[in-house]
């Protein structure tokens, strides 16, 4: 089966996956050659992020400059929601004080709900504008990309860590490592074999640890990924494309908007929890 621009089908999905990259190489920096090297930029994918947080701030600030008591606009009333909904989930999941957390998850909220409904556009139209201006590859959908969604979440794991380390100390922290799930002085387990449970419960809950940010990150990107790949594969049909790419669309809005809540909600329990004392 033949696509757009006399490529396959084969050619025409891996094009459209395809971020367009830049990275130093030995003859400078170079375009599109970057498989294999660590330094390499996704600039399409840092582009639209930085683009989305700016139209995050911008919107909200205009708007809270322009709050009105008496006559509230669309916009108002709706950022108001917003904050309601995030203020509640904190109130309701984080067990501690904090000014930072409810900022922090709105933030989130809205800043990966801008990079998710990036999927919604038909995903050639944008690809197409900017090849005209030169672009080889581009790709619109932030999250997608597994390094936005890793550095979302490993900034999350910083915070887990700081906020761990700042209200239980460095004893407190490392007692929660190794003194559970299996309390050695609970079970009666002679002293001379504490070191042993210790060990089992460090590793375990070493692997608990780790695994937040990767279940942060991987269900976001995988989501995200699978959503923006059955868009592709809907193109593929031509001009016969559109009832599906609609129905898909209405479908994957549900998707594109509870990825960015469960995000936010993990985020904000996984903080309350390195608030607390076990």
């Amino acid at each position: 089966m033949a696509s757009e621009g006399g490529k396959t089908t084969s050619e025409y999905i891996q094009h459209h996956l395809q971020n367009l990259q830049v990275c130093p190489t030995d003859e400078g920096w170079v375009w599109n050659q970057c498989a294999g090297n660590p330094l390499g930029i996704n600039v399409d994918t840092m582009g639209w992020s930085v683009v989305l947080g700016l139209v995050f701030c911008t919107l909200f600030w205009r708007v809270a400059k322009n709050a009105s008591v008496d006559k509230p606009s669309k916009t108002q009333a709706a950022i108001e929601l917003l904050v309601e909904l995030v203020d509640s989930s904190v109130r309701d999941t984080f067990h501690g004080k904090n000014k930072l957390i409810a900022p922090l998850a709105l933030t989130i909220l809205i800043w990966v709900f801008f990079m998710n409904v990036m999927d919604l556009i038909p995903v050639d139209w944008l690809p197409e504008l900017f090849h005209l201006a030169g672009a080889e590859y581009f790709k619109v959908v932030p999250s997608t990309d597994p390094n936005i969604t890793f550095g979302l979440s490993v900034s999350v794991f910083i915070l887990i860590l700081f906020f761990s380390l700042k209200v239980k100390g460095i004893g407190g922290f490392m007692g929660e490592l190794t003194m559970q799930p299996l309390n050695p002085k609970d079970l009666g387990v002679p002293k001379l074999l504490w070191p042993l449970v210790m060990a089992f419960n460090f590793v375990l809950e070493t692997v608990a640890l780790l695994a937040k940010p990767l279940s942060l990150s991987l269900r976001l990107f995988g989501n995200l990924y699978a959503g923006e790949l059955l868009f592709i594969l809907i193109a593929l049909i031509g001009w016969y494309q559109l009832p599906l790419h609609f129905g898909w669309a209405v479908f994957h809005l549900l998707v594109v908007t509870l990825q960015a809540y469960i995000f936010m909600m993990l985020t904000i329990v996984y903080l309350s929890q390195a608030h607390e004392h076990h």
